[in-house]
């Protein structure tokens, strides 16, 4: 399954994820859907500028974390 949506993030509201403290970060897809991501699968987008852009989450058949990619 594949799933779409957009990220803006400043870096330090996304520190608490990338440390660990914090743990699902709350995304709605283009279809409305709100999707809970470990934020440990967004730690080689995060920037000084924080995490900005489109991405594609793909999920196995049993909706298990497959891969995450900016599109």
């Amino acid at each position: 399954m594949e799933l779409y949506f957009s990220l803006n993030v400043s870096y330090d509201a996304f520190l608490p994820y990338y440390q660990g403290v914090a743990e699902k970060v709350e995304v709605r897809d283009q279809h409305g859907r709100v999707l809970h991501i470990n934020g440990k699968y967004f730690r080689p987008f995060l920037t000084p500028q924080g995490i900005r852009g489109k991405f594609k989450l793909m999920l196995n058949n049993d909706g298990s974390f497959k891969s995450l990619n900016k599109v």
